[in-house]
């Protein structure tokens, strides 16, 4: 029980047109190659910085190209997300504060060999809508749900959701957050006593159905623990967010669900707002999140190893993560047992 590892290696080597890379994102195709983007340059936030990606077919990665650049503006968190139709859509941010930013979209329908000109999400959106971090899921009813996130006074996770494969977006309310010393809005009280958040609050959540609208999200917090919320109608409403078991360190994390309902979850397991980001791991739950079990190290030498994106094709996952700044690191594996 556990992980056979297929493949590591990385996206690309040290010769490359930007200084800084961060916050993969990653696509497998039908023919089973695979798509990687990021965001790259001179530093996080700087104006130089936009979305580059490569592509890796039988054998090797294709060299970086850029995507997405909109003159004297940073970009940031790209998503990548296949939709039933075969088209890849391609979202991310824009803008110099995290506080005001917009998101925006382009799509390819020849699997990301060309790109549609830049499309703004949701029109008058200044804060970001749509997925924020992690890849939109599709619900059994056909909905696309995009983990959404805003970073204001307080940080607050919702849900984006589109009935018409993303013409249009309605967003959810916000999840309920209970600070210490707060009643979580409607009197909701969380399942274990640990709920109560220090710090901002949660942003970024990673989403998954596990029977037809039920849908769960998993979240970054500045609490020292990964929080949770669940939905019992398709997205649209939200439990107040409660502790899990899991630490967190205040950095990005991203889930899969594979076909028989395993749970791969790929994270930084240290317990302490804006603690370091080593080690890196793999873990997998098969109760629906209740219980992690069998977990394997992806790094644990000094430095910066964040900011997963996983997903799934049947028994197996796929990886990618910020390798000290310099570096995507991909893995193939398959969960076994």
């Amino acid at each position: 029980m556990g992980f056979d590892v297929k493949l590591q290696e990385y996206v690309f080597a040290d010769d490359v047109p930007f200084e800084s890379c961060h916050a993969s994102t990653l696509v497998v195709l039908p023919n089973g190659h695979v798509i990687a983007a990021w965001f790259g340059g001179t530093r996080e936030g700087a104006d130089d910085v936009a979305i580059w990606l490569s592509r890796r077919g039988e054998e090797s990665w294709t060299a970086p190209v850029k995507i997405a650049d909109e003159e004297s503006e940073p970009h940031w968190n790209p998503v990548l997300f296949r939709d039933g139709g075969g088209k890849i859509w391609l979202f991310y941010k824009v803008g110099k504060k995290i506080r005001s930013w917009r998101t925006m979209y382009i799509v390819s329908e020849d699997d990301g060999l060309t790109w549609s000109d830049p499309l703004i999400l949701v029109e008058g959106d200044s804060g970001g809508r749509g997925p924020v971090k992690n890849k939109p899921i599709v619900l059994e009813d056909g909905t696309w749900v995009a983990p959404a996130s805003i970073e204001l006074d307080t940080w607050d996770a919702f849900a984006d959701l589109s009935y018409d494969n993303g013409k249009t977006w309605t967003a959810s309310g916000l999840v309920p957050l209970q600070h210490s010393g707060e009643i979580a809005p409607g009197g909701q009280v969380p399942p274990v006593p640990e709920a109560s958040l220090q710090g901002k609050g949660v942003i970024q959540p990673t989403l998954w159905e596990s029977e037809p609208g039920k849908v769960h999200m998993l979240l970054r917090s500045t609490s020292g623990s990964i929080y949770r919320s669940d939905s019992e109608d398709g997205g649209k409403t939200w439990s107040a967010a409660y502790a899990t078991e899991l630490p967190n360190n205040n950095s990005g994390i991203d889930l899969a669900r594979l076909d028989n309902g395993v749970l791969a979850l790929v994270y930084n397991p240290v317990g302490e707002n804006w603690g370091k980001r080593t080690p890196i791991v793999i873990s997998i739950s098969r109760d629906n999140g209740s219980t992690w079990g069998e977990t394997l190290v992806l790094e644990d030498a000094p430095g910066e190893y964040s900011y997963p994106a996983i997903v799934s094709v049947g028994e197996d996952v796929y990886v990618t993560y910020t390798w000290l700044r310099k570096r995507i690191k991909y893995w193939k594996l398959s969960v076994t047992g």
